[in-house]
């Protein structure tokens, strides 16, 4: 090949840094990807009195305790129709064929697509929020339990039929739920808090945000998804339903720092920077 090859670089390496390994990969999109390992040191942030807390969702992808939403891309749903029409494209070609291989790259780089797009924006929202922030608190979702499918529900009176069991619904609301990616999103804020010495609280899924004032501290009961604001009957402050969540987070995660709290995850040490493999 006389002509350079097309690189395109997604970070510039760090000077005087010299490259300890190169690895070459191919991917399920055709797209040939070059890993250059160098060790560097990663230099913490200047402190913030900042703290913020995060409560996460799919109407708005996440709600600061500032009052700040930031809304839901969606990647998966932008693309759904292009996907849709690739993959049944792909199914009416014949196996082992030249056309099969060129429709099956055509899906693999729509996929590669919309994984990159969500990608970029969990690294952007979570760099933003180490950064702005010395004190980040998030709750532990269990992601798995609630992208679970529906149980089916025998009808008693007709022995082999099904009563509606709002399967449909739930189906598109684990597809929203997978495509959110919080896993990802808490995975990135934890290893950029260690990098750049911020502190990241993990409360617990059982604390009742949702049910609480976070202006009186009373709890409030239960309330059905579909109510998003409601007004404290013990102190009359009207409240939004993911605002007064992010606020009860933030509470909690400050009253860890205060008091401490011996359950995992939840109370992070600072530790010096070392050299890190990038």
């Amino acid at each position: 090949m006389r002509e350079p090859l097309d690189i395109r670089w997604s970070r510039t390496l760090p000077k005087g840094r010299m490259p300890s390994s190169v690895t070459v990969s191919l991917d399920s999109a055709g797209r040939w990807h070059a890993s250059i390992l160098v060790e560097a040191t990663v230099r913490p942030l200047r402190r913030s009195e900042n703290a913020v807390g995060v409560d996460l969702g799919l109407e708005s992808f996440a709600i600061l305790s500032t009052g700040e939403k930031i809304a839901n891309p969606r990647f998966s749903r932008r693309q759904a129709k292009r996907l849709r029409h690739a993959q049944k494209a792909l199914s009416r070609k014949a196996k082992g064929s030249n056309n099969r291989r060129k429709a099956r790259l055509k899906v693999a780089r729509i996929q590669a697509r919309i994984a990159d797009q969500r990608r970029d924006f969990l690294h952007k929202l979570s760099t933003r929020l180490i950064r702005e922030n010395q004190t980040v608190v998030v709750e532990d979702l269990n992601v798995q339990g609630m992208s679970r499918r529906v149980k089916a529900k025998p009808d008693p009176n007709r022995p082999g039929h099904y009563l509606q069991n709002g399967k449909k619904a739930k189906n598109g609301m684990n597809r929203s739920i997978r495509d959110a990616s919080w896993s990802m999103f808490r995975t990135m804020l934890e290893y950029k808090a260690d990098w750049y010495g911020r502190r990241l609280i993990v409360i617990d899924r059982w604390y009742p945000s949702s049910q609480t004032c976070s202006t009186c501290g009373k709890r409030t009961g239960c309330k059905p998804l579909n109510i998003r604001s409601w007004t404290c009957p013990y102190c009359g402050t009207h409240q939004d339903r993911d605002v007064n969540a992010a606020k009860n987070i933030q509470a909690a995660g400050l009253a860890v720092i205060a008091c401490g709290d011996g359950r995992k995850g939840e109370n992070r040490k600072q530790s010096s920077p070392e050299p890190i493999r990038q």
